[in-house]
């Protein structure tokens, strides 16, 4: 017969086992379920569109007066440079938006989404 001491070792080295065995799965679980279109990355669900910038306006080159309501073409954004609107004298901008210079005019836009919140017309 076996004392009760060892049997109670036996008994915690196989509960030790299962424990870590049913870690070992739970972590393999996680990486099986990743995403692979993101590389299993955290990047608060954002999702890359190849390129295409949807949810953008189209680019109109430096020459176009944009108005507010309207989307800035990503291209003309990124071209446009960043005010400093203290300098400027202008309004500081909501979270998400920033001040661009884009044709001689302040034009403030929606960072993620090139959504126009207002214009400002300055000198050419």
């Amino acid at each position: 017969m076996i004392p009760p001491r060892l049997r109670l070792t036996q008994f915690r080295k196989v509960l030790a086992a299962a424990l870590t065995a049913t870690a070992l799965v739970g972590a393999m679980t996680g990486a099986a379920f990743a995403d692979p279109d993101r590389g299993g990355r955290y990047d608060n669900g954002a999702r890359h569109d190849n390129g295409e910038h949807r949810g953008w306006g189209r680019d109109r080159g430096g020459d176009y007066g944009y108005r507010r309501g309207q989307r800035m073409g990503y291209n003309d954004w990124h071209n446009a440079p960043v005010v400093d609107y203290r300098a400027r004298h202008l309004r500081q901008p909501r979270r998400g938006y920033e001040w661009r210079e884009h044709n001689g005019h302040y034009v403030m836009v929606a960072i993620a989404t090139g959504l126009i919140a207002s214009v400002i017309l300055g000198s050419h």
